[in-house]
């Protein structure tokens, strides 16, 4: 068992210094608050939970928290699964499926228009 870095055994080690520190007299009762504790957030996770179906409704048990955790988000694979999705994408409403090739641009700067022949100036300094 491993939660973010705390073993069991550091958890019975933490107990044990926790039980020496307070003493056989008042650990019963910090116990008990502890388990009150637990109680309390076990009731504020389940209202929670509740209340983020009658929000959302039916779809709340079809959702998967995991994919909604920012911490498993992994660029490479969304842009895999981006790139190899088969659905086409969506057009916008009122343009048709053909569209005519866009005109290459010729690059020009300061009204000067640059080709294979004349290509733009280099400058090898500035690399």
């Amino acid at each position: 068992m491993n939660f973010n870095g705390i073993t069991l055994e550091k958890l019975v080690l933490i107990a044990v210094i926790a039980g020496i520190i307070i003493g056989p007299e008042k650990l019963p009762g910090y116990a008990e608050k502890l388990a009150q504790m637990v109680r309390k957030g076990g009731e504020m996770l389940k209202g929670a939970r509740s209340r983020m179906r009658e929000e959302i409704g039916a779809e709340a048990d079809d959702l998967d928290s995991r994919k909604l955790d920012p911490r498993q988000n992994d660029p490479l694979r969304n842009i895999r699964d981006a790139l190899l999705d088969d659905s086409p994408p969506p057009r916008p409403s009122g343009q048709s499926a053909i569209v005519e090739p866009a005109k290459p641009a010729v690059p020009s700067v300061l009204g000067r228009e640059f080709s294979r022949e004349t290509p733009p100036p280099f400058d090898l300094e500035a690399t």
